[in-house]
Formats: structure tokens, C-alpha cells, sequence
């Protein structure tokens, strides 16, 4: 419906209502993950829609997400039931490998994602065949493919975050590239990209973490109790700036060396005290559900209001104030 509106005995323009009866009776209400703000579907249709004759042939995503205090590679698939995944790595793992603090930068990142391709490729039986980059340098790496084996093939899948350059989901991309896992690409958002090309130092400088090494150093030059507070972990764990680049190098060649998830152990103590919390039986009743009668909410009401009353009239009584005892 819609007409002219007077206001103040002046005539407005043609004002044509857009979400009448008919709208609200045709509105769908779209997916809650969508409500949600946490999956663009558009873009996970693209990802997971695989080529009618493959017949039912897996189609991989690399998934690579960056949390306040961690960061998740994942490689998955989408069946009917939801999607699967097949190998899984994320930053507090890297604990296994030496690392203390700082889980969740640019070097974390790459450290993750590393582990993830070396995980998949060792379960697939392909890590000797795919054996990665030699030497960390920072250029273009893919992996050739090989006399009877295809490499692992994935697409990225960076779910809402911004595809800027220098973000960290492509640190997790770097690190599974030179794993040894086929993920097409582009340098151009890596790290040192400037100018139309890649500066591979600036890269490797990032993936060996010397900028946070350098950013100590100027901020313990510039104002020490600032350098004491910002950086209180890496001073209470022994990590001074020096010492960055040789942690980095250790993880990578333990993750190379076995990159096999660690289990806790059978007769360890965490494992002990969840048998014995499992073995346990288990009281569901806790409360005991007593029902009442009308007559019997009805008194449990009064009784509590007459309290309540009471308790208000004595505080009255004693600041000398008008209530309800009074």
C-alpha cells in the first residue's frame, strides 16, 4: 500500500511501503550460521561442490583459522552428514616442539600449518614421496608432481576473515605448501609482497618470527618496564630475542622428524583420573521433584511475601523511617 502523506499541511511525494502483509508471509529466514555471521555460504558452495563425474570423490579444503590465542589448519571434506576432517593441527600442539610462547603469530602460523600438511601426507602414505622444501627461504614452492602419485591437492579456505596482505590464514597456507601439499596460489598476499613481486627475506624473516626478535630489542632500548610488561611471558618462560630464530628452526625439524599427534600416555595420570570419573555411577536425581498443589504455591507465596514484609518493616524500624511495619 502506499500514497501521499500530508505533514504539517504540506504534501510529500509518492511514499510506497515495502514491507507489507505480503513480505512478512513470503519471508525466509536465512541459515542461523549465517545469522550468526560465522559461515559465508557463497563461499563454502564454491568450495565443496565437486564435479558430477567424479562420482563422490572427496574434494579437500585447507581451513585455516586464527583465534585471540590460537591458530587451527585443518583439512576436511563435506559429506551429507556435515564435513569431515581428516587431519587437524593447531598452535598450542606446538608446545610437543619447544615452543613456549607466542602461539599465535605470523611464525605460529606457518609452524601449524606445516604440521598439518606433514600430518595428512604421513597418514596418506605421501610424506616420503612429498617431502616439502629442503631449506626455508621464503620464495615460490610448489610441489611437482610425482611418476605414479598425484600430490595432495586442497583449496584454502579462510571462512570470513579479510584476504589482506600479511594476514596470517596465508602464513598457514605457506607452511602447508611447503609441507608438501598442493594448494593453488599466489604470492600476492604472503608476507613481503610489494611492488608487483615478493621479497623472500622479508618472508622468511617472518616465518623465523625476527620481527617480534626486533621489536624487543628496540622496545627493551626505548623503555625497559614497557619491554617488561608486554613481553612478561617471554621473560618469565627464558625467551630472550636471540633466541627466536633457533626455536623456529627446532620446531620445524621436529615436526619434519614426527609429526604424529602425541597421545598422553596409558598408565599417565591424566588418563587415570578420567577413567576413574568415568567408572563412577552417576546420580541423576539430583533434586528431589516435589510437586505442590495450588493451595500449597499459594501459602509458600504468602509465607515468603510476609517474611519479606517483616524483614523490611524491622529495617525501618530501626533507621526510623516509614515502611511497612510501621
Amino acid at each position: 500500500m502506499g500514497g501521499r502523506k500530508i505533514i504539517k499541511g504540506k504534501r510529500c511525494g509518492f511514499v510506497k511501503v515495502q514491507k507489507n502483509n505480503a513480505y512478512f508471509k513470503r519471508f525466509q529466514v536465512k541459515y542461523r550460521r549465517r545469522r550468526e555471521g560465522k559461515t559465508d555460504y557463497q563461499q563454502r558452495r564454491i568450495l565443496i561442490t565437486q564435479d558430477k563425474n567424479k562420482y563422490q570423490t572427496p574434494k579437500y579444503r585447507l581451513i585455516a583459522r586464527i583465534t585471540n590465542r590460537d591458530v587451527i589448519a585443518q583439512v576436511a571434506s563435506a559429506e551429507l552428514k556435515g564435513d569431515r576432517i581428516h587431519a587437524s593441527a593447531y598452535s598450542h600442539q606446538l608446545k610437543e616442539y619447544g615452543l613456549k610462547v607466542g602461539f599465535s603469530n605470523y611464525s605460529a602460523a606457518y609452524a601449524t600449518g606445516l604440521l598439518c600438511a606433514r600430518r595428512i601426507l604421513t597418514l596418506k602414505g605421501l610424506a616420503k614421496k612429498y617431502p616439502g622444501v629442503e631449506e626455508v627461504t621464503g620464495e615460490h614452492f610448489e610441489p611437482e608432481e610425482h611418476e605414479d602419485q598425484r600430490p595432495f591437492k586442497c583449496n584454502l579456505d579462510i571462512g570470513l576473515a579479510t584476504p589482506s596482505v600479511g594476514n596470517k590464514v596465508f602464513a598457514v597456507l605457506k607452511g602447508a605448501v611447503d609441507g608438501g601439499l598442493l594448494v593453488p596460489h599466489s604470492d600476492k598476499r604472503f608476507a613481503g609482497y610489494g611492488n608487483g613481486e615478493l621479497d623472500a627475506e622479508v618472508l622468511r624473516s617472518r616465518i623465523f618470527g625476527e620481527h617480534v626478535a626486533d621489536w624487543m630489542r628496540e622496545m627493551q632500548e626505548e623503555d625497559n618496564d614497557k619491554y617488561k610488561s608486554h613481553f612478561s611471558d617471554y621473560i618469565k618462560a627464558g625467551v630472550e630475542a636471540d633466541d627466536i630464530e633457533d626455536i623456529f628452526e627446532k620446531i620445524h625439524e621436529g615436526i619434519r622428524a614426527n609429526p604424529k599427534a602425541v597421545c598422553p600416555a596409558k598408565n599417565s595420570k591424566a588418563r587415570k583420573e578420567k577413567a576413574a570419573a568415568a567408572a563412577k555411577p552417576r546420580n541423576y536425581r539430583l533434586k528431589a521433584q516435589t510437586k505442590y498443589t495450588l493451595a500449597q504455591r499459594q501459602h509458600r507465596a504468602t509465607q515468603k511475601l510476609n517474611a519479606l514484609r517483616n524483614k523490611v518493616g524491622l529495617e525501618n524500624r530501626a533507621t526510623d523511617k516509614p515502611g511497612y511495619g510501621n
